[in-house]
């Protein structure tokens, strides 16, 4: 098990206690850990979680470690962002813009290093949403390894870095320590859909010496940044040349029947079960049924997988945006990568009978991200039993529901069964329970009443009130049409000289006035009466006493209005 609420446990209750022991056996380098809750990480339940090889075949190349956390940072907390988010008023699904971006919790932090020192720097990007261009001014980067997988050393000036990637990184730091350099951090503005309010460009401080002051801020070109489909691993594999169980998986966004924007793969958003996954396993009647796809629920989009299967995932991105992708349990074998067709009319979705080139040792990861409208084409082997998560590290596409579940070797799961830890128990209990199918049902695991299903579609066609609406609106438009028409055919001039001819006014002598270039003169009253003439109906009477303006062309009140406002503007 992981951690992961709905696969592999229920979530902790307030105030309780719940605790992870486990043996990692095989795996080494850089990782993190965090909360897979409700999107709980990105308010700082995260922190990297390294695991030091004693066989590390770069060991002699460096000579201390340096832990980078990269992240976005949002004022508001994900509680308060989420209901705006999956909102009806938000039917674009566009994500929350954040504020800044943080490295190791602070903007415009600061790394010590030494003269004439190699560091080992683990880059993680700990943050739920932007990927990230990381760079160190005037200093080179050698990539040894991604996501714990040992690579060839690969020069470069420019990592790009998706939200759950680590790269392990060798800095060599120089001699003169007369001046400090900019460690720069720059979003991915493509992924975000209105980018005007994030401080986008964050400037660190590569510190040797801290009476240098702060490094200046550096022009960066990030259109040149280390490809990772090309990096080569270290050590000798299996290359997996064809696989025994293919998943295709077609990344949609689009709205439910509530307004709200989802995620889907295959018109499936993932909706927690009301029994965790591995509960279901472990509580299934016998094997053949913990075999049965169904079980585990028609919204957990769940795949069984045999023993030591090679899997294939086709990921056709069918959305304008990136995505990365992440695998738990295992590492995975990068097949094939489309190109960037965001720019295309429609998406390209991967065909495996157009040729390609494979690569003699494929780059191994457990995140990828999927370009804009295209594809990608991953392998592993199913010999990890357990529940396991494969979903979008992007936490708002997670929330919406872009994630599978891979049941893999049911069997083996159960025939390795340990006692379940009572914490386990105590909190599924709290929550619901953990014995059953999807639907919590221990009679009848193929009976699913009762599940926790997505919303429902959006009806086809206009439905009673979309008509209602659609009628009021052609209403309404014709008669703004009508009063357009009835205001341009009016007399307009006739009108105005009826309304002088009423309000007996000397058009001449006014006008006269108007003319005037003496400066203001005013009369004043303090009181004004109608009387009633029979043949004008309501006008002022002669002995009314007005107060009246004239102003000469120096003292214009148009001229001084539009000072006022731009004064107004200004403060």
């Amino acid at each position: 098990m992981d951690g992961v609420p709905g696969l592999t446990q229920c979530e902790i209750p307030p105030g309780e206690t719940f605790t992870y022991n486990f043996t990692v056996p095989d795996q080494v380098g850089s990782f993190w850990y965090h909360s897979h809750s409700k999107g709980q990480y990105m308010d700082g339940m995260r922190g990297a979680f390294i695991i030091h090889d004693p066989e590390n075949p770069y060991a002699d190349q460096y000579d201390e470690e340096i832990i980078v956390n990269l992240s976005e940072w949002y004022h508001d907390n994900i509680t308060t962002l989420t209901k705006s988010f999956l909102n009806v008023f938000n039917p674009t699904g566009a994500e929350p813009i954040p504020q800044t971006l943080l490295m190791n919790g602070f903007m415009n932090g600061t790394i010590d290093v030494k003269p004439d020192t190699t560091y080992l720097i683990r880059l993680i990007n700990v943050g739920g949403f932007v990927s990230q261009y990381f760079n160190i001014e005037d200093h080179n980067l050698t990539v040894i390894a991604v996501d714990g997988i040992y690579v060839e050393p690969n020069e470069t000036e420019t990592i790009y870095i998706t939200v759950a990637q680590r790269y392990d990184l060798l800095l060599k730091t120089k001699s003169d320590t007369s001046r400090n350099y900019a460690v720069t951090q720059l979003t991915d503005m493509d992924m975000l859909d209105i980018p005007t309010i994030i401080t986008a460009n964050v400037t660190n401080n590569l510190q040797y010496d801290a009476s240098n002051g702060w490094p200046e801020d550096v022009d960066v070109d990030f259109e040149d940044f280390l490809d990772d489909f090309w990096l080569t691993p270290l050590d000798d594999f299996e290359v997996y040349d064809d696989y025994d169980h293919r998943i295709t998986l077609d990344v949609v966004m689009d709205n439910l029947n509530d307004g709200v924007n989802y995620a889907f793969f295959n018109n499936i958003t993932y909706t927690t079960p009301k029994v965790p996954a591995l509960g279901t396993v472990l509580s299934a009647p016998n094997d053949t049924v913990s075999l049965q796809q169904a079980i585990y629920g028609s919204n957990t989009h769940s795949f069984v997988l045999q023993k030591d299967e090679i899997v294939e995932i086709v990921l056709n991105n069918n959305d304008t945006g990136k995505h990365p992708f992440h695998l738990h349990g295992h590492a995975f074998q990068v097949v094939e990568r489309g190109p960037d067709y965001g720019d295309e009319p429609e998406p390209i979705s991967y065909n495996e009978s157009a040729p390609y080139t494979p690569r003699e040792k494929p780059l191994v990861r457990d995140v990828l991200y999927a370009r804009p409208q295209s594809y990608f084409v991953i392998r592993f082997k199913a010999d990890n039993p357990g529940v396991w998560f494969f979903h979008c590290h992007i936490e708002w596409h997670l929330l919406q529901g872009l994630a599978v579940t891979l049941i893999e070797d049911p069997a083996g799961i159960r025939a390795n069964e340990t006692a379940l830890p009572e914490d386990w128990k105590d909190s599924c209990n709290a929550c619901g329970g953990y014995v059953g199918n999807a639907a919590n049902n221990s009679v009848d695991f193929f009976n699913l009443a009762g599940e926790n299903v997505q919303v429902v579609n959006l009806p086809a066609g206009f439905t009673t009130k979309g008509i209602v609406a659609l009628v009021f609106s052609c209403i309404s438009g014709f008669l703004g049409c009508a009063a357009i028409g009835v205001y341009g055919m009016a007399d307009i001039p006739n009108m105005e000289e009826k309304v002088i001819q009423d309000l007996d006014i000397d058009e001449r002598k006014l006008l006269e006035e108007m003319d005037d270039p003496d400066n203001v003169e005013e009369s004043n009253s303090s009181s004004g009466r109608f009387s009633d003439d029979g043949a004008n109906g309501k006008r002022f009477s002669d002995d009314v006493n007005t107060t009246s303006k004239r102003y000469s062309d120096d003292t214009n009140p148009i001229q001084e209005y539009h000072e006022l406002d731009d004064v107004d503007k200004k403060s």
